[in-house]
């Protein structure tokens, strides 16, 4: 990722077309309201269509919440931080992620607009379902996974808003401290953002050879 003047003011024009541009904006409870509903039905139909047990259920979505914090911190890491050489790419990572280096306090693109949302997780549903069915011959698993993959989403997206809009609490001022550490001083150490265990376990918490 190329060096970038922050600026805590003002929004990054992404779009020159102004349909584009609005698509690329979204508010919290918008995401609240496409993917709460969702977990909670998959949570029902999954108990009520392959009666797995309550422990088993809750195993598996605990689980899933778990795997969610990796997938973060992978894709913080090595997706939206990719060495672009291509302008393309450099221009795909600048959407996706660099505008929020640039811009860190622009509200709108805290969370994921639908349309690239609703296509990534409609993927990855797909995957989950696809690999609990070669696994267990059901697609049953793979449902509840999703469901709790989604909900440590939701965790995650919601602490990055907060961590950006919001003086710290202080049961949780390391998780503010450590992502101010990344957009302001060190952009390649502190990639999680709801956990710092994969910070931790993969060594991009230590400053050592910072200083």
């Amino acid at each position: 990722m190329e060096e970038l003047s922050i600026k805590n003011k003002g929004q990054a024009r992404i779009f020159n077309h102004p349909f584009l541009e609005r698509l690329s904006k979204t508010h919290p409870w918008v995401i609240y309201a496409l993917y709460i509903p969702v977990v909670i039905f998959l949570v029902y139909y999954v108990h009520y269509t392959y009666h797995y047990t309550i422990w088993l259920m809750a195993f598996l979505f605990l689980v899933a919440m778990f795997i969610w914090t990796l997938f973060e911190y992978l894709t913080h890491r090595f997706l939206f931080h990719f060495k672009a050489s291509r302008s393309i790419t450099k221009r795909l990572v600048y959407i996706f992620h660099e505008n929020h280096h640039e811009f860190p306090r622009d509200k709108n693109r805290l969370f994921m607009p639908p349309l690239p949302s609703i296509i990534m997780s409609g993927t990855v549903l797909l995957c989950f379902c696809g690999i609990s069915l070669l696994i267990s011959g059901s697609s049953g698993y793979g449902l509840l996974f999703f469901a709790g993959f989604i909900l440590g989403y939701l965790i995650y997206v919601s602490l990055h808003f907060a961590i950006h809009a919001y003086p710290p609490p202080k049961y949780l001022k390391v998780l503010w401290r450590n992502h101010h550490l990344h957009h302001y001083k060190y952009p390649d150490h502190f990639y999680g953002v709801s956990s710092p265990l994969w910070d931790i376990f993969f060594g991009t918490k230590s400053l050592k050879r910072k200083n």
